[in-house]
């Protein structure tokens, strides 16, 4: 059985002194004599003391844990902002605490309660895809908790955030397809409320519009998860005006039309091209390997959690940060 954890008092008893000696030994406070800081470190280190973070965090009036929503942990996106979080958590002496929406709205708006709750400092959160509705998080503002948005914003609320350039890695996508010989492409969406649909949805149409290629309401699909794509993408194969390529929301969506295309006998990329979002294992697990857009997760993560840190501890803000895409070209386009 693991022992219990010693406290302050336990050490002031063991060497008879007073536990408020013991803390300010531990504390390095030179009013207490070297012989005695050394004694007290020493028998702290031989019995693996650990401070009560807690205790510490009620008496100094504020706490040092930050709450972390993750919409999908499995997805190879979030897990990459969340490692890039406690990367950059753990070096500046911050605990964070980790819960997952699982794309509901409400079970998101039960998470930010438990985070009032457990009185955390600020929040790092991405919306899930049914959030609509974000009185939650003014709650969160209204009692002085700050909170920075990655990835999947909230624009009706004023606060820090960080995103890709989902414009921009939109447009080199669909630019490169269309150079490569495309000139039906498909684009599979995610919510349409969301502002990364939007803003992927933008690069899109301008892609398109700039190589006055037509777009009509049919090649926009709401479609952002690898099962729909196996089960719509077929038709499609089987229409007169079949599509020539397809851009997908994020890479298990591409995954799925890759397979789609494979099960119909379309061979990839000389008939369909095929480009993703994300750059994650799916990527380079598909034959051939998925041409994706890189979003650099863990940069995300580690920004995200910097303008938290600047803002709790009062230092200069940094804007708030746009990470560049870079479009990785492999088997799944000319």
């Amino acid at each position: 059985m693991n022992k219990p954890q010693i406290t302050i008092k336990d050490i002031a008893h063991a060497l008879n002194v007073s536990p408020s000696t013991v803390s300010r030994a531990l504390k390095n406070n030179p009013d207490i004599s070297l012989e005695t800081r050394d004694l007290i470190h020493a028998y702290a280190r031989e019995h693996n003391y650990k401070p009560n973070i807690q205790a510490v965090n009620l008496r100094a009036g504020r706490s040092n844990t930050i709450g972390v929503i993750v919409p999908q942990i499995v997805h190879y996106f979030f897990s990459c902002v969340l490692s890039g979080i406690e990367q950059a958590s753990s070096e500046a002496g911050y605990n964070i605490i980790v819960a997952q929406s699982n794309e509901s709205y409400e079970q998101e708006v039960k998470i930010v309660h438990s985070f009032l709750a457990a009185r955390v400092c600020g929040v790092i959160t991405s919306l899930a895809k049914e959030t609509s509705h974000y009185e939650h998080y003014q709650e969160l503002l209204d009692n002085n908790i700050s909170i920075v948005f990655y990835d999947r914003i909230c624009t009706g609320i004023k606060t820090e955030r960080v995103v890709v350039d989902d414009y921009a890695g939109s447009f080199a996508a669909v630019e490169y397809m269309i150079r490569t010989g495309c000139k039906r492409i498909y684009f599979y969406a995610s919510s349409p409320h969301l502002e990364i649909t939007k803003n992927r949805r933008n690069g899109y149409l301008d892609a398109m519009k700039k190589y006055k290629i037509p777009v009509d309401n049919s090649m926009i699909i709401l479609c952002d998860t690898r099962e729909r794509a196996v089960a719509i993408t077929p038709d499609l194969l089987k229409s007169p005006e079949r599509p020539d390529g397809f851009f997908a929301i994020n890479d298990e969506t591409a995954a799925g039309i890759l397979h789609a295309c494979k099960a119909a006998g379309i061979k990839v990329p000389d008939e369909v091209s095929i480009c993703g979002f994300t750059n994650g294992d799916i990527a380079q697990n598909t034959d051939p390997k998925l041409t994706t857009v890189e979003q650099y997760g863990e940069e995300i993560g580690r920004s995200a959690f910097n303008l938290l840190y600047e803002k709790l501890e009062g230092k200069a803000k940094s804007p708030n940060r746009i990470v560049r895409t870079k479009l990785v070209i492999r088997g799944t386009t000319k």
